[in-house]
């Protein structure tokens, strides 16, 4: 544990904020406290999240950033909130890409898994998985995530690994799971069967080739050759045709369904036959079948029965099928085919065309779709319970516009093939007696055959899909198949947040496995974040040498600040660009708190107020109710955003309101309220402090960091005594309550019409030049707002360097040489003899007129539209009409005034 001693070592903040020397230091103190751990609170129910566990490959990315922080905001929130609150961490063993890796490594070494064998090898991983395992927990640290750690799971521990047997067996014990041969995603380089996530479809130039097939001829002897012609981009495959489909709604084949083509080169006879599978737009409208080479012929296959003939091998070279292309790289052949075509003149023609080329992810290899006996889980049994779990509200997806994604993905589901030719992973829990030839499927490790007895028994050799481990996270974490106390107190989970792109991988199929498991779905509400792009929104990758390392990004502007950027800068499930110009202004941020907290500390440290509770505040000036009522507003705002999972327009509030309000507004007014009596002086103080206090509160979940150095050094020194304390951190400190007898709408307006005349006043000095440090006079005429100006004068005269206010309710006659501005209905002058541009300031006035103009036209159109009036609320309409009478009388001022200075001329 951190001595309380060594974060007490100043009572005051140092001059400048430096990140490095606060973050290691908070969060030791958090890890150590045990504030990451769930707090019980029986009266709430808990909140749970489990963390998407980051594949072991190597270190994390900004995308990492993104769901850690996203997280950590919803936990931190929950956790103020007085939820008991748990985020479990974890990685994942990610099979086939970590094993990738580490063949990569073996490679350099002069070496590969077959000299290692299968135990060395894995062994040689595991070396790999602890150091990377070991990085990410670090990273993820120094990202903030204030997750428990003491539950940190891994894909391929004990427990998970228990679970990933138990649902094996029990769904081969139910039928769900069976061994079969269906065309699957095949790498040559890999050697392995591939999940669709593990397949990256990418638009590539390519050919179209039109070929024509001879039809036998229809008696003996036979006439002139008729032909029926096919387009494809993969004319290899020619070879292994089986049939010729074409629409049954297609008038133009009519007449040779049924009849025979002959394949070019080999002389296989083929039907022709007739399947709705087909697009007649496409090509010729007649489709060459390959079964054993596209999943969709394949299906069109399976439903004629027709024959497979494999001419691709699972190495990527012809096979003895192929005849004279046989042993010869598949492309080779493809380029020696159609040579051979065009001498036989079949070939029509040859088009581009831009074919979408699956290459494995991890290789980089085409990918061949090929027939092969693996491991499949039957879907749809499972598709079914997860889609009604959307669609009757139990799990609610935001935003809602991916809930049509994972519907179509689960309306048109295929069985999954889960069996890999990997080393690395669960290895299938299935057993092969060599003595009786039966099968066993076991949740224990087999040393004797249960049918003969044999002891001539061998494993499967190959491993589950990484996504098979992956879609029980929700609740193999929490201990299950055990029913531990964790799983009877925190399944399901709350919120599964994660990146769009695995909606259908990852996030449907643990609703699937949710259901069926445990009989239920694993949380309520999917949030889905956007991905991280550079500053010109293209996607980040090495090799366009645009990939940004955040450890780099928050060693130069600290953690906050990238956390801050990422959240502001996106909303729900739309991309981020990472601009350096926002990260540099959320430092500036960071350094804006600090700044104001150091003076707000300073300048109230000999007045012992304390930090006082909001509801126990006597504002006592306008400036006082109003911050204090802006507070309350962006209170209640920011608790609903967050509630609605509106993340970045919560903080964008958040940072408004502090930069603003606080800082550029009340903090300065305060400068002025300190030189009053004594209870001027307290109250004030107490304001800054509780405000200051409040706004560390609602920053705290999306700047952990800065917010809770500031909070313990505004406690230390306004409460020396700790019992006084509301809570022992900030992360744990209540979260701002809203209170409606703060919220003071008069006090609103009548401070927004302050600032507009002190704001006017400013750009009016710096448009004529003037000095500083110069007061000048001005002249007032407010109207029914006189008696309110008159207490605020000392404001006007501090912020705006201006001589005390000439105030008057009208003015009879305008003051000469002087420049004029409008707040709102209040007329104020500037008589600046000598130092007026009669001619800047017509220019001037002709924009403002011209802007007043611009909105008295788009009110008087609105309030015209017969639409608006009739359907929009009685008072919408009244206060359109209002807005446009003020409008009326600011332009009416605008031109009169504009008269008066050019009769000056």
């Amino acid at each position: 544990m951190i001595e309380q001693e060594k974060l007490t070592e100043t009572a005051t903040l140092p001059k400048t904020y430096d990140p490095q020397a606060v973050e290691d230091k908070w969060y030791r103190f958090w890890e150590e406290g045990g504030y990451f751990k769930p707090r019980p609170n029986p009266a709430r129910k808990p909140f749970v999240i489990s963390m998407p566990p980051p594949n072991v490959t190597g270190v994390l990315h900004l995308g990492h950033v993104v769901t850690a922080t996203t997280e950590d905001i919803m936990i931190r929130y929950h956790r103020m909130l007085g939820d008991e609150t748990l985020w479990v961490p974890g990685e994942d063993h990610a099979g086939i890409a970590t094993q990738t890796v580490v063949e990569r490594l073996l490679a350099k070494e002069g070496t590969d898994r077959h000299k290692l064998g299968r135990e060395a090898f894995v062994e040689r991983i595991w070396q790999w998985v602890r150091e990377y395992k070991s990085r990410i927990q670090n990273q993820h640290r120094r990202i903030g995530a204030s997750c428990d750690w003491s539950r940190e799971r891994f894909t391929l521990d004990a427990g998970l690994s228990k679970a990933v047997r138990e649902v094996f067996v029990r769904l081969y014990e139910e039928g769900l799971i069976y061994r079969g041969e269906r065309i699957i995603n095949w790498c040559p380089g890999c050697m392995s069967a591939l999940s669709d996530l593990e397949v990256n479809h990418t638009d590539t130039p390519g050919k179209l080739t039109y070929v024509r097939y001879p039809l036998k001829p229809l008696a003996e002897p036979a006439g002139e050759t008729e032909y029926i012609s096919v387009a494809t981009t993969r004319p290899e495959t020619i070879l292994g045709d089986t049939g010729i489909a074409v629409n049954p709604n297609d008038p133009r084949y009519k007449d040779l369904i049924g009849r025979l083509a002959i394949v070019p080169v080999v002389g296989r006879e083929i039907p022709i036959l007739a399947d709705e599978a087909v697009d007649a737009a496409f090509g010729t409208g007649a489709v060459k079948v390959t079964p054993f080479h596209d999943p969709v012929d394949f299906e069109i296959g399976q439903r004629h029965h027709l024959p497979q003939v494999q001419v691709i091998g699972f190495d990527a070279k012809m096979t003895a099928a192929a005849g004279p292309y046989a042993g010869q790289d598949r492309y080779e052949a493809r380029k020696n085919l159609v040579t051979d075509l065009e001498k036989l003149g079949l070939i029509v023609k040859i088009e581009d065309y831009t074919v979408p080329l699956g290459l494995c992810d991890r290789s980089g290899d085409p990918v061949e779709p090929l027939i092969s006996k693996q491991w499949f889980v039957k879907m749809q049994p499972l598709a079914t319970p997860a889609l009604g779990a959307v669609k009757y509200g139990q799990v609610k997806i935001v935003p809602e516009r991916f809930t049509k994604t994972y519907d179509d993905w689960l309306e048109n589901i295929h069985d999954w093939c889960i069996s890999r030719q990997l080393w690395w992973g669960h290895r299938i829990p299935v057993w092969y007696c060599s003595n009786c030839g039966t099968m066993s499927v076991s949740r224990e490790d087999l040393s004797t055959c249960p049918h003969c007895e044999s002891t001539d028994l061998h494993q499967d050799e190959d491993v589950l899909d990484t996504w098979f481990s992956s879609w029980l996270w929700p609740f193999s974490i929490l201990g299950w198949p055990e029913i531990t106390p964790d799983v009877q107190r925190y399944y399901p989970n709350t919120v599964m947040e994660t990146g769009y792109d695995i909606i259908f991988f990852w996030v449907a199929r643990m609703v699937m496995a949710g259901i069926h498991f445990m009989g239920n779905a694993p949380f309520s509400t999917i949030y889905l974040h956007g991905l991280v792009r550079d500053a010109k929104g293209e996607k980040m990758s090495k090799s366009k040498n645009n990939v940004v390392d955040p450890l780099i990004i928050m060693d130069k502007y600290g953690t906050d600040a990238l956390r801050f950027t990422l959240t502001t800068s996106s909303t729900p499930g739309n991309d981020t660009k990472l601009v350096e110009e926002r990260i540099i202004g959320n430092r500036n941020f960071a350094n804006k708190i600090w700044n104001a907290s150091r003076f707000v500390l300073m300048t109230t440290a000999e007045i012992k107020t304390g930090v006082p509770a909001i509801e126990t505040l006597q504002p006592r000036t306008l400036a006082d109710r109003w911050i204090l009522s802006r507070l309350q507003r962006l209170i209640r705002s920011v608790t609903h955003l967050i509630d609605e999972y509106q993340f970045g327009e919560a903080g964008r509030q958040i940072n408004e309101f502090f930069w603003s309000d606080y800082c550029d507004w009340y903090v300065e007014i305060a400068k002025v309220q300190m030189q009053g009596d004594e209870q001027a002086q307290r109250t004030t103080a107490g304001i800054l402090r509780a405000v200051l206090d409040q706004s560390m509160r609602l920053l705290h979940p999306f700047m952990p960091f800065v917010t809770e150095e500031v909070w313990q050094h505004l406690y230390r020194t306004s409460e020396p005594d700790q019992a006084q304390w509301p809570a022992s951190a900030l992360i744990i400190a209540p979260w701002p309550q809203f209170n409606e007898a703060l919220l003071n709408n008069e006090a609103e307006q009548q401070f927004d019409l302050v600032q507009q005349v002190i704001t006017r006043i400013r750009d009016a000095r710096n448009q004529a030049n003037v000095e500083p440090a110069r007061r000048i006079p001005v002249i007032m005429a407010a109207g029914e707002h006189q008696a309110m100006f008159a207490t605020q004068s000392p404001l006007i005269e501090f912020l705006a360097r201006t001589e005390p206010p000439q105030l008057h309710q009208t003015l009879e006659q305008k003051p000469e040489q002087a420049m004029s501005l409008l707040a709102g209905s209040v007329e104020v002058y500037l008589p600046l003899a000598g130092l007026l541009d009669i001619g800047k300031e017509l220019e001037r006035l002709d924009k403002e007129i011209a802007q007043s103009q611009q909105e008295l036209t788009r009110l008087q159109s609105k309030l015209a539209n017969e639409n608006f009036v009739a359907r929009a609320k009685p008072e919408v309409v009244e206060k359109e009409r209002e807005k446009l009478a003020a409008q009326e009388e600011r332009s009416n001022k605008l031109l009169a005034r504009r008269a008066e200075l050019a009769g000056m001329q």
